[in-house]
């Protein structure tokens, strides 16, 4: 019910982003449900102690993302974010926890297997010289001790050959997927990304640079099998978390 809205007073200079932020998290939480409608503007304002304007913004927002319908002469009311939201609401899920984490992990990674798969394969049969060459230096690129590099570095490796891979895929849907997951992952953290194994992963040069050598061969084969193996490998831990 709307009663029980867990509102509080915004004190922030950003205060459209604050309103944005809480309103996306009780739809997702289901605190406001489906067909519910918002309280007006006003009351709105009133509540979350901001000016109307703060909270047209705000309405904005939401409704770009997909949560609620804003119909002209009638209330505002919250769509279901499971047929109307985009991927930008992953990070806002894993924060309210409205889909269990190790669920929304597995999601999230299972995508990012067929996607950056998909882009190793396309990227062995589309990628121009160019785009070869950028692929094989990232993969050059992978520290050759990794117990001596900081994890920061170890995942700004990582993320240098997968924009290449992606990049010489020449699909930017799957580029645009990658910025969501990549924010993502930043909410993860480094120690959750070491507890999941994905510096084990991310630090393994020698498989990158197969990978790397598979795509410049234009060995389309070789490059899913590799890819799909080494993307599988968060996709082991988590099956084995409760």
């Amino acid at each position: 019910m709307i009663i029980g809205m867990e509102i509080q007073p915004i004190e922030r200079a950003a205060v459209s982003d604050e309103v944005l932020g809480q309103l996306v998290a009780e739809i997702l939480s289901g605190r406001l449900a489906p067909g519910e409608p918002l309280p007006a503007e006003r009351e709105l304002a009133l509540r979350f102690g901001v000016n109307r304007h703060a909270i047209r913004e705000a309405l904005k927002g939401v409704r770009q993302a997909g949560l609620v319908r804003i119909s002209q002469g009638d209330k505002t009311r919250v769509l279901d974010w499971r047929e109307n939201a985009g991927l930008d609401v992953l990070t806002a899920l894993a924060t309210t926890g409205a889909v269990p984490s190790v669920e929304l992990m597995r999601d999230v990674f299972e995508m990012r297997r067929s996607i950056a798969a998909d882009a190793a394969r396309l990227c062995a049969q589309r990628a121009d010289d160019a785009q070869i060459a950028a692929v094989l230096d990232a993969a050059a690129s992978y520290p050759e001790r990794a117990d001596d590099t900081s994890p920061e570095a170890i995942v700004a490796a990582d993320v240098a050959f997968w924009i290449a891979v992606i990049n010489g895929s020449g699909n930017i849907a799957y580029r645009l997927a990658m910025n969501t997951m990549l924010s993502g992952l930043e909410t993860i953290g480094i120690p959750a990304m070491q507890k999941l194994g994905l510096l084990d992963e991310y630090a393994d040069r020698d498989s990158h640079i197969r990978l790397a050598r598979h795509i410049a061969d234009h060995d389309v084969e070789a490059t899913t099998r590799l890819a799909t193996t080494l993307l599988s490998r968060v996709l082991d831990v988590i099956a084995t978390t409760k």
